[in-house]
């Protein structure tokens, strides 16, 4: 199997009221949202296998505790994160069913100033996993699933969200 880079997007929504509200005392946005969904076909017709999403959301703990779990504006064509274009970290996650539900800090740096803009000004962003793997084909209309070799890189916001729901 030949391992590719891999980004699926989902609708990350937050309203302007909330954007407010989640803006803390040291002027830090933090936001709240699915980061991916399992067992599930999305838009690009892949499907997560929950054990898959649950053993590299362990994985990526790590970079949560060390305050590492960094993403960027956009997505590179890349399976490295570009410390020039970070915008924000994600702080914690956890499951809810089958979604992987994460809390963001949007950060202070150019990057993030413009994500913060974007979602003060009520524009529609995704949020999208990017990983390093292959896949099988599922089914004839072009459903596959993602192998074990599947790695997750980072978290990234970008303006085409493309997940189902």
């Amino acid at each position: 199997m030949n391992r590719q880079l891999l980004v699926d997007y989902i609708p990350f929504e937050v309203s302007p009221e909330q954007i407010n509200e989640s803006i803390d005392k040291n002027g830090k946005l933090i936001v709240k949202g699915v980061l991916q969904r399992a067992e599930a076909p999305n838009q690009n017709e892949r499907v997560y296998p929950k054990e898959l999403l649950v053993r590299e959301a362990k994985k990526y703990e790590t970079l949560i505790k060390e305050r590492r779990a960094l993403g960027e504006l956009d997505h590179p064509d890349s399976s490295v994160v570009n410390l020039g274009n970070v915008s924000h970290n994600v702080v914690s996650m956890d499951w809810r069913g089958n979604d992987l539900i994460g809390v963001v800090e949007v950060l202070s740096t150019p990057a993030g100033n413009i994500l913060r803009e974007l979602f003060k000004s009520g524009i529609k962003l995704g949020i999208s996993s990017r990983g390093l793997g292959s896949v099988k084909e599922l089914t004839e209309d072009g459903t596959v699933q993602v192998q074990p070799d599947f790695e997750l890189i980072a978290f990234d916001f970008v303006s085409n969200p493309s997940t189902h729901g």
